[in-house]
């Protein structure tokens, strides 16, 4: 039976932890009674006011260095001849990056879920992974923690959490494996590092073959016994194993289905946010051939990886010196960076901080608003650890 003081722990933070570690064994979860409003577990507030801080504080120091820094004229230059109307349209683009997350969550958790609500857990995990980056790790322990409060089982979160990060990362992948291929049959012509574009062409086809295996190598192992892994540990990697072979399995079924919104989803996150970077290049007076500009952003963006607030400074070395490696001028490429990733930013972070508002106020007012959703398996198949996937 899980702890019944867990969901009411004043220590936990969303942004930074999710609750189902501590819940996951046998898929046990809290409901409160019928007909009640749930009761909400209080953020800590000091971790996220100082994350916040931290994040505006590191914004800050950039702006200054790039406006007053020795060496950087040229670069200020081409800020101050910037096209506004381009910066404009990068704004608009990053804002339909976010409502497609939107669009896909929705489509992944519960297509049945209101608007209004799909809306307000989605672009809050937008606005969380403003603030801590990590490939997208603080947008999903909220997402978990709203979605539990929100009464959806543990077991469903864990499943679908896998599912929506496969879906969200699945078009850089798979986008670095076309734009390889490609160049390798001279359909973009000249490569400028080969060895970069393939190298990396073949990382991603190996780990996407790895991934679409998981189902069927856990499924060849048991579950160790209880005793074997006893605590919050044995829990945490039962979960894990169960989270990963389910949710990667869903993910291929939901792909296989085509639905539009998982489409759409997953490519509008990517395309309009590549749009944007693009936007800014042209407003500072370059334009890399396509072939750079995919290759470059989606290579470059593996710098949001470190830990750092909103991915800041490694999203922005990671992009300056893979397009450098392109051989892209570096003042334009630098200008073009720091303004894009300004934008990718403040645009959903703003966006997400209101949803979150609205978001802690539905689940105060509403018990289990997320109750339309259930059962959540459907219409996902339900895999079997016990037997391996049908294909």
């Amino acid at each position: 039976m899980a702890d019944s003081t867990a969901a009411a722990r004043p220590s936990e933070d969303p942004i930074l932890a999710s609750p189902l570690v501590d819940q996951a064994e046998g898929g046990a979860h809290l409901d409160p009674p019928a007909g009640s409003a749930a009761p909400m577990p209080e953020i800590n507030r000091k971790r996220l006011h100082r994350r916040l801080l931290v994040f505006v504080g590191v914004g800050v120091l950039v702006v200054v260095a790039v406006l007053t820094g020795p060496g950087l004229g040229t670069l200020r230059r081409d800020v101050e001849n910037a096209s506004v109307g381009w910066l404009v349209l990068g704004i608009g683009l990053e804002a339909l990056s976010a409502l497609s997350y939107v669009v896909l969550f929705r489509a992944v958790f519960c297509p049945r879920m209101p608007w209004r609500l799909s809306y307000q857990f989605g672009m809050s995990e937008q606005g969380a992974n403003s603030v801590v980056s990590v490939s997208g790790a603080g947008g999903l322990a909220l997402g978990a923690w709203a979605l539990k409060r929100a009464g959806m089982g543990v077991d469903d979160i864990g499943r679908k959490s896998v599912a929506l990060f496969f879906l969200t990362s699945l078009p850089n992948v798979v986008g670095v494996i076309v734009f390889a291929a490609l160049y390798a049959t001279g359909v973009l012509g000249h490569d400028r590092d080969p060895a970069l574009t393939y190298g990396f062409g073949a990382a991603a086809l190996g780990a996407t073959l790895l991934v679409l295996a998981l189902p069927h190598l856990l499924s060849k192992k048991p579950d160790p016994p209880a005793a074997e892994h006893p605590g919050r540990i044995g829990r945490a990697l039962r979960f894990a194993r169960h989270s990963l072979a389910q949710g990667v399995h869903d993910a291929i079924l939901l792909v296989r289905g085509h639905s539009p919104g998982i489409l759409l989803g997953s490519l509008g996150i990517v395309a309009f946010d590549m749009a944007v970077l693009g936007a800014c290049f042209i407003a500072f007076g370059h334009a890399p051939p396509l072939g750079v500009l995919v290759l470059g952003y989606l290579i470059g963006q593996l710098g949001g990886n470190l830990p750092t607030p909103g991915g800041i400074g490694g999203v922005d070395l990671g992009l300056v010196g893979v397009f450098t490696l392109y051989h892209q001028p570096l003042a334009a490429t630098t200008a073009a960076v720091l303004v894009y990733h300004a934008i990718s930013l403040w645009v959903p972070g703003v966006l997400g901080s209101v949803a979150f508002v609205r978001l802690r106020g539905t689940l105060r007012r509403e018990a289990q608003p997320a109750i339309v959703c259930a059962p959540f398996t459907e219409p996902i198949a339900t895999v079997s650890l016990d037997h391996a996937p049908a294909s």
